[in-house]
C-alpha cells in the first residue's frame, strides 16, 4: 500500500511528478503495518488467539460494541466467534514499524528540509510545512526531532514568501513548533523573528493577523520573549489596538487580550500599555505592588499624558492609594505621588474626586509645614499646583475642614498664610499660590472671606505690584485674582493703582499688546472696568497716560473685524467700552481735557453705534450709561441764540416789536446742538435705537436706555418737547410697560419717574387715566417703594386725578 510522502491521505494529497521530492525514495508502508479496523500504520500491534493483528485501541474499542450490543466477541475480519478477548502485544511486528517508521520520517525530515526554500514550488513547501504539523502534533517529543533537525530557522524563513497562503502556514506551523516548548520558544527568540511576526499584525488580509496573534500568545508564555516582544517599536500600541477592537475577529481580541496579559510580566511593557491608553496593568502594580513597584508606576504616571476621562478613572483607582504615598515619609514617596496627583487632577471632575476622598488636609500641611521632614521648594510648587488645580474646580471650600479647629481654605489664618508664602517664596510658586486664591475669589461663596482676609492682613499692595512681574504667568495670575476682587475691593485697588503710574502702566501695556486677544488681556481689561467709574483721578491718571485714544483705536479696530477673533473677545471688548465710557463719569469735574476728548473723538457718535452689539448685552449697556453721561451734559453744552438788541422805537414802544424767530434750534435743549459738539441724542438719531433696548431681556440694558432716554425728560430741558420725542419714537408705550411689568425694584423705581414726567402731558394723562392698570401699578409703587418712588408716584397719581393735590411737596428728580 503505497501513500504520500508526508503520511497524509485524501485532501492533501497533490502528487506532481514534477516535484522533487515525489521522485525520491521513500520505503513502501507494508499491508502488515496496517491496521483492518483503522486502516492506519499501527503504534501498538496485538494479536489475537487467531493470529490476526490489529491496533490495540481499536480491537477493543471492537470488543467493548460487541458487548454492548449483546453479542459474543467475534475477529472482525473473520466474524467468528472467539473463545477470549485476551491479545497478545506484537513486539517484533511493533519494532519494525518503529523502525521502519524512524527510517522513514527521516527521509521525510529530509525531504522536508529541501522543500523549506524560499525557491521551491510553493505546494512543497506547503506540503513540508503539514508534515512538520503532523510529526509534533503526534508526539510533544517530536518537538526535540524538529528542533535537532535545524527546521525552526527555515520555517521562519519562509514567513518571507510573497505566497500569503504560505505565510499563514508557516505562522501556523510555528505556533505548533512551540507550543509547551521553552527550548524552541528560545530560538525564537534569536535575531528579528519576533518583529518580523509583529509586522505581520499590521496586515489587511484578516488570517495573517489571526495566526501571527496566535504565535505571540504562545511566545509570550516566555517571560524572555515578553521583552523581546515589548521591545518590537509599535506591537504593544498594535495589540492594545486589536484587543479593544470593535471589528475585529472575537477569537483575535481574545488572543490579544491573552497575549497583552502576558506581556504584563515585564514592567516596561507596562509602562507601554500605559502610554498606549491600557492604564489598568500599571494601575494594578500601583494598588498591590511592592513600595519600590508603586513608587515606579506611581513616578511613570505622573509623566503620562492623559485624556479627562481617564483622569478621573485613575483619580477614582488609585487617587486614595496616592494620596497615603503622598504621606509618607519617604521623600521618593512623597515626589512620586505628588506627580502623579498633579497629573490627574487637573481636570476638574477628576479634581472633585480628590477632594472627596481627602487630598486637602495633607496639601494644605505640605504647604505650610516648615523645620523637619518639610517639603523642598520644588515639591511645594508641585503642591501649589495641586491646590490650584483642585481649587478651580467650583467646590464648596469653605465646608470642607483643611486645619486644626475646622479651618477651611477660605479660613482668615490660611489666607494669611497663602499670602505670607506668597511673600515668600520665588516666582513659580507664587504663581500657583496666586492661582489658588483665583480660585478661591471666583465663588460667590468663598470671595467674601478671602477679601476679608486679604484686607485684615494689608496685602492688597503687594498683590498689586504682581502687575509688574517679569515673568508672565505670574503677572496674568496676579491680574486675574485683582480682576476678581475689584467689584468688592474696588477703590482700595484703585488707590494702589493711582499711588505710583507703574502698575497702571503695566495694566495698560497688557490690554494693548498685539499678541491677538489673550485671557491674560481680557481679564486685565474687565480688572480695569470694574475699578469705581466715578474715581476721578483713576480717570485722569488713564487719561495722562494716553489710554484713551488707545482704547478708542482697539474698538473700532475690532468692530471692523481687523483684529482676531477668540473666546476672549467678548469679555475683551467689553472691558474697553466700559474703561472708555469712565471719561463721560467726569465730564462735570474735569478741567476740559475729558470734554475736548469726547468732543475730537466722536465718542457720542460710537456709543450710539455700539448700542446696535447685539448679543452683547454689557457693551449695549455701558454704551447706553455712556450716552446718558454725555446726554446730561448737552444742557450745559447747548449755545443758546444770541437775540439783537431792540431799537430805539422798540425800547420805548415795547407792543411796536416782535420776538425774533431763529430756526434751528434743538426742540429738547432750546438752542444750538449737535451730536459731535453737544452730545446731543436728538442730533445722533439716537432715540429709536434706545427705545429698541427697552424691549430687551436683560434688566440692566433696559435700565440703562431707559435712564439714557430720561435725559430728554430732565429737569432744565424742555420737557413737553421731550415727551412729544419719545411720542414720535413709539417709546411712550415701552416705557409704561416696563412700569406695569415690575421687573425687579431699581427698574420701578426709574419707571415711576419716567412715568411721572410723561404724564405731565395732558394728552397722554388724559389717555393713561383710563387704564386701570397703569394706576394700580403707580398705587403699588406708592404703597411698596421707597421714600423717593413714592413721592414720585404719588404725584403721578395726581396727574390722572387718582390722588389728591394737597399732599406734600414733590420732591425733583
Amino acid at each position: 500500500m503505497a501513500g504520500s510522502w508526508d503520511g497524509s491521505y485524501g485532501e492533501n494529497d497533490h502528487s506532481d511528478d514534477s516535484h522533487h521530492f515525489e521522485r525520491l525514495h521513500i520505503e513502501p508502508i507494508y499491508d502488515a503495518f496496517i491496521c483492518p479496523l483503522t486502516k492506519q500504520v499501527m503504534r501498538h500491534p496485538v494479536t489475537l488467539e487467531n493470529g490476526k493483528t490489529f491496533e490495540r485501541e481499536a480491537i477493543e474499542k471492537w470488543f467493548r460494541v460487541c458487548l454492548e450490543s449483546g453479542r459474543r466477541p467475534v475477529c472482525p475480519l473473520t466474524l467468528r466467534e472467539l473463545r477470549s478477548t485476551e491479545v497478545n502485544p506484537s513486539i517484533a511486528l511493533q519494532q519494525t514499524i518503529e523502525e521502519w517508521n524512524a527510517r522513514n520520517e527521516a527521509a521525510k525530515l529530509d525531504m522536508a528540509r529541501r522543500s523549506l526554500s524560499l525557491n521551491s514550488p510553493e505546494n512543497d513547501i506547503r506540503r513540508a510545512l503539514k508534515f512538520v504539523q503532523n510529526l509534533c502534533q503526534k508526539s510533544q517529543a517530536n518537538k526535540q526531532v524538529i528542533r535537532n533537525a535545524e527546521l525552526i530557522p527555515m520555517i521562519i524563513d519562509v514567513l518571507k514568501s510573497s505566497s500569503r497562503r504560505v505565510r499563514c502556514m508557516a505562522l501556523e506551523t510555528l505556533q505548533i513548533v512551540v507550543e509547551e516548548d521553552s527550548d524552541n520558544k528560545d530560538i525564537m527568540a534569536e535575531g528579528d523573528t519576533v518583529r518580523t511576526i509583529v509586522k505581520f499584525l499590521s496586515h489587511e488580509q484578516s488570517k495573517e493577523r489571526e495566526e501571527a496573534v496566535s504565535l505571540l500568545y504562545e511566545l509570550s508564555e516566555s517571560e524572555t520573549l515578553c521583552e523581546k516582544i515589548g521591545s518590537v517599536n509599535g506591537a504593544i500600541l498594535i495589540l492594545v489596538g486589536m484587543a479593544s477592537s470593535d471589528s475585529e475577529d472575537p477569537v483575535t481580541v481574545e488572543k490579544a487580550e491573552k497575549t497583552l496579559e502576558n506581556l504584563e510580566k515585564c514592567e516596561n511593557n507596562v509602562r507601554q500599555m500605559a502610554e498606549c491608553g491600557r492604564l489598568q496593568p500599571l494601575l494594578r502594580r500601583l494598588l498591590e505592588g511592592s513600595l519600590e513597584t508603586k513608587l515606579s508606576m506611581a513616578a511613570f504616571l505622573g509623566e503620562l499624558i492623559l485624556n479627562n476621562d481617564v483622569k478621573v478613572f485613575v483619580a477614582r483607582t488609585v487617587g486614595y492609594s496616592l494620596i497615603n504615598l503622598m504621606q509618607n515619609n519617604n521623600m521618593q514617596s512623597r515626589e512620586a505621588a505628588l506627580k502623579a496627583l498633579n497629573q490627574i487632577s487637573s481636570d476638574e471632575s477628576s479634581a472633585e474626586v480628590l477632594i472627596e476622598i481627602g487630598i486637602l488636609p495633607p496639601l494644605v500641611k505640605d504647604l505650610f509645614t516648615v523645620g523637619a521632614n518639610h517639603l523642598p521648594i520644588r515639591l511645594k510648587e508641585v503642591s501649589a499646583t495641586i491646590l490650584a488645580n483642585v481649587v478651580n474646580s467650583g467646590h464648596a471650600f469653605d465646608l470642607i475642614p483643611v486645619g486644626p479647629g475646622n479651618q477651611t481654605l477660605v479660613s482668615e489664618e490660611i489666607i494669611h498664610s497663602l499670602l505670607h508664602l506668597i511673600s515668600n517664596t520665588g516666582p513659580a510658586i507664587e504663581c500657583k499660590l496666586l492661582q489658588v486664591l483665583v480660585g478661591l475669589t471666583s465663588a460667590p461663596t468663598t470671595v467674601s472671606s478671602v477679601v476679608s482676609a486679604i484686607k485684615s492682613s494689608g496685602a492688597t499692595i503687594s498683590l498689586v505690584q504682581f502687575i509688574e512681574a517679569p515673568q508672565r504667568d505670574l503677572r496674568a495670575a496676579s491680574i486675574k485674582l485683582l480682576q476678581n476682587l475689584a467689584p468688592q475691593m474696588g477703590p482700595e485697588l484703585a488707590g494702589c493703582l493711582r499711588v505710583t503710574s507703574g502698575q497702571l502702566g503695566s495694566l495698560m501695556k497688557v490690554i494693548f499688546e498685539n499678541t491677538g486677544i489673550t485671557e491674560e488681556q481680557a481679564a486685565a481689561a474687565r480688572l480695569l472696568a470694574d475699578l469705581p467709574e466715578r474715581d476721578a483721578g483713576l480717570t485722569r491718571q488713564i487719561l495722562d497716560e494716553g489710554a484713551f485714544q488707545l482704547l478708542l483705536s482697539r474698538i473700532i479696530r475690532i468692530r471692523q473685524g481687523e483684529m482676531r477673533g477668540s473666546r476672549f473677545m467678548t469679555p475683551y471688548l467689553e472691558g474697553l467700552v466700559k474703561i472708555l465710557a469712565r471719561i463721560t463719569f467726569v465730564l462735570s469735574e474735569d478741567s476740559g481735557a475729558a470734554l475736548a476728548l469726547c468732543r475730537n473723538n466722536s465718542l457720542a457718535s460710537l456709543f450710539i453705534d455700539l448700542l446696535q452689539a447685539n448679543g452683547l448685552d454689557n457693551v449695549q449697556m455701558v454704551s447706553a450709561t455712556a450716552l446718558k453721561n454725555l446726554s446730561q451734559e448737552s444742557k450745559n453744552l447747548t449755545k443758546l441764540p444770541e437775540f439783537p438788541a431792540p431799537g430805539f422805537c422798540a425800547s420805548i414802544f415795547p407792543c411796536l416789536s416782535k420776538p425774533p424767530v431763529i430756526t434751528g434750534l434743538c426742540r429738547v435743549h432750546r438752542g444750538i446742538c449737535s451730536l459731535k459738539e453737544t452730545f446731543c441724542l436728538l442730533e445722533g438719531h439716537a432715540t429709536d435705537k434706545l427705545v429698541a433696548l427697552l424691549d430687551h431681556t436683560n434688566d440692566k440694558v433696559v435700565e440703562a436706555a431707559l435712564e439714557a432716554l430720561s435725559t430728554l425728560l430732565d429737569d432744565g430741558v424742555d420737557t413737553e418737547q421731550g415727551v412729544q420725542v419719545l411720542l414720535d419714537a413709539d417709546g411712550v408705550k415701552p416705557i409704561i410697560d416696563i412700569l406695569l411689568e415690575k421687573r425687579n425694584e431699581s427698574l420701578r423705581r426709574r419707571s415711576v419717574w419716567a412715568v411721572e414726567r410723561l404724564l405731565r402731558s395732558d394728552e397722554i394723562a388724559y389717555v393713561v387715566s383710563d387704564n386701570p392698570n397703569i394706576s394700580t401699578a403707580l398705587v403699588d409703587a406708592f404703597q411698596h417703594g421707597d421714600y423717593r418712588t413714592r413721592q414720585i408716584a404719588e404725584h403721578a397719581l395726581q396727574h390722572v386725578d387718582k390722588f389728591p393735590k394737597f399732599s406734600s411737596i414733590f420732591t425733583k428728580k
